[in-house]
C-alpha cells in the first residue's frame, strides 16, 4: 500500500508550521525561529527547508504572500493550521501512552 503523504509530520515539518503560526515569514526567518525555539537541537538546512516549504505550498498548507527578488514570504492557511493541530493531538496521545507505561511492566499482559 502506498504511503499517504504528510500523515505524520517530521520534526522539521512540525517546526516549520509552528514558525508560520507565529505570522508570515520568509525561509531565513523560519530557520531562525527553529534554531531559537529548539536551542539549535533541530537543524534545518536550506535544501530541507525549501523542500518542506514547496511541499506545503503544493498541499495548500501555506501560501506565498510576497516575493521580493529571491526572498519569498509564506503564510499558513486554515488547512495548515488544522494539520498542525492534528499533529499536536497525535503527539499528546503518544506522550500520554508513554506516561501510562512509565512504571515499567505492561499491565495489560
Amino acid at each position: 500500500m502506498p504511503r499517504q503523504a504528510l500523515v505524520v509530520l517530521t520534526e522539521s515539518m512540525f517546526y516549520v508550521l509552528m514558525a508560520l503560526r507565529q505570522g508570515p515569514r520568509c525561509g531565513i526567518d523560519v530557520a531562525d525561529f527553529i534554531d531559537r525555539q529548539t536551542a539549535r537541537r533541530v537543524a534545518v538546512g536550506p535544501a530541507t527547508l525549501y523542500t518542506i516549504l514547496g511541499k506545503f505550498v503544493q498541499e495548500k498548507w501555506i501560501r506565498e504572500i510576497e516575493v521580493d527578488g529571491r526572498k519569498r514570504t509564506y503564510q499558513i492557511t486554515d488547512k495548515g493550521n488544522m494539520a498542525y493541530e492534528q499533529e499536536v493531538q497525535r503527539l499528546r496521545h503518544m506522550l500520554a501512552d508513554a506516561e501510562r507505561t512509565r512504571g515499567g511492566a505492561d499491565h495489560d499482559r
